[in-house]
């Protein structure tokens, strides 16, 4: 079996969040039993590596075929542990398989080869794959797929508040690959200091907050392990002078509000230029009142479900509570829903400055801060004034002043008139406080390869 289910003194419980009911109780794995899991996994590794790279190819294309036929049951399971309504988290499966199609179709560039010697590229050996809560399909496919490609194992620990899918997605990855290959561990903080730290994993790829991936790159310096970090953001975009208001608000607002706000690229603070400000807070709160928000496990018109865990509530309603003492004008929600379920209406707050905390700070929810700004030089000022360094987006009818703006922009990604798309084609990653490394593309696969370098006698 992939996944450790001998029983642990100490107990995991999975609460739903439409309803504050416990979902699941997880047996927590202990020191032991992770030991020997990763002992296990490291073996299962060095005889994946000396399989052809056809087989690899061949085996993650078989798990792309497995999840596609699994997305619903999948999709269903992330519905009722994160809150996203059942049609959206069965599509974030469905993306997931598409990550693994990916590399399994992909062609890498061949190593470097002079007249003096060559280059070849190998697995690292045993990988340490942390998720968080948001997306716990797709970040453990970004990971898991590429890694595999390059022929290493996998552990994955996914986040304690959404254990369940991620467990479920190894176990059918595990139908298909030698056994223990890749497993999935239940566990809080103390396992992942555990797997962080012990020698046999080389590497760590994590996806979370600025405070774990300082934690984890403390905790992986005393064996020197390879790390991606892909940690938070907050993304700033820029509406320009000349702007079709509709078309703006409309894609504003999807990228703001997706996941209730639970992206990492999300659009997390809004710079409108003074003229059309009124006309874009107004558009934005007309979109803000028309969604429904409600149960996505019964209802399939619900557009918004609940924000995913009680810390994340606490959060969100905390910095919009602080923006409005700031002297912000709450425009529309702005209220925690009563009864029970962590529901959170949509959120547009008219703020004052970049003093605002809901501005300062990265909210990770349903509510947006617009702001507004007068010249386009101020407003690049301002988006790159942050120790975030994630992504960002400029917005405007007239594309080669926005792409130019977006160049400006001190990002790892930069849209224009779009945000937060991501494609396994392509590199992602951040800067500054941001993140290490990048996922995806070529360059994500190369982050779980090492170079050996070989040389012909002189």
């Amino acid at each position: 079996m992939n996944r450790i289910r001998r029983r642990s003194a100490a107990i995991l419980d999975v609460v739903g969040p439409a309803d504050e009911e416990v979902i699941a109780s997880l047996p927590i794995v202990r020191a032991d039993e992770a030991e020997e899991a990763l002992i296990a996994s490291a073996a299962a590794q060095v005889e994946w590596a000396q399989l052809d790279t056809e087989v690899h190819r061949q085996q993650l294309d078989s798990i792309a075929t497995v999840i596609e036929a699994h997305t619903d049951e999948l999709g269903d399971l992330v519905c009722a542990e994160m809150g996203r309504p059942r049609r959206q988290a069965r599509a974030e499966a469905a993306r997931a398989a598409a990550w693994f199609r990916h590399y399994a179709a992909f062609d890498q560039r061949p190593p470097n080869q002079t007249t003096t010697g060559w280059e070849e590229r190998r697995p690292l050996g045993l990988v340490v794959a942390i998720t968080p809560w948001n997306y716990p399909l797709l970040t453990a496919a970004w990971k898991i797929a590429p890694a595999l490609r390059a022929g290493n194992a996998v552990v994955l620990k996914p986040s304690p508040f959404a254990p369940l899918a991620a467990g479920r997605l190894v176990d059918l990855i595990g139908g298909v690959l030698p056994e223990g290959l890749v497993r999935a561990m239940v566990g809080g903080n103390q396992l992942g200091e555990f797997l962080v730290r012990h020698p046999v994993p080389r590497m760590v790829s994590l996806t979370g907050s600025i405070g774990a991936g300082r934690h984890v790159a403390a905790s992986a310096a005393s064996t020197m392990k390879r790390l991606t970090l892909e940690l938070g953001g907050n993304d700033a975009a820029i509406v320009l002078p000349e702007c079709e208001v509709d078309t703006v608000a409309a894609g504003v607002f999807e990228t703001a509000f997706r996941n209730n706000g639970q992206v990492c690229t999300a659009v997390k603070r809004l710079y409108v230029h003074r003229e059309s400000y009124e006309h874009i807070v107004d558009a934005l709160v007309d979109r803000a009142r028309a969604v429904n928000v409600g149960d996505g496990r019964q209802d399939d018109a619900v557009d918004l479900g609940p924000v995913a865990n009680q810390p994340q509530l606490k959060r969100v309603d905390a910095l919009v509570r602080a923006s409005r003492a700031a002297g912000s004008t709450v425009l529309a929600g702005g209220e925690r829903r009563d009864g029970s379920g962590y529901f959170y209406p949509p959120t547009i707050v008219g703020a004052t400055s970049d003093q605002d905390p809901l501005v300062r700070e990265e909210q990770f929810g349903p509510a947006l801060p617009v702001v507004a700004y007068d010249s386009i030089d101020e407003a690049v000022r301002r988006a790159n004034d942050t120790e975030f360094g994630l992504g960002g987006s400029v917005w405007g009818t007239d594309v080669a002043t926005a792409t130019a703006t977006a160049r400006r922009l001190e990002v790892g990604t930069a849209w224009v008139n779009a945000h937060g798309v991501v494609t396994p084609d392509l590199a992602f990653g951040g800067i500054r406080m941001s993140g290490l490394g990048s996922e995806n593309g070529e360059l994500g696969l190369e982050s779980f390869q090492q170079v050996h370098t070989v040389r012909g006698a002189q």
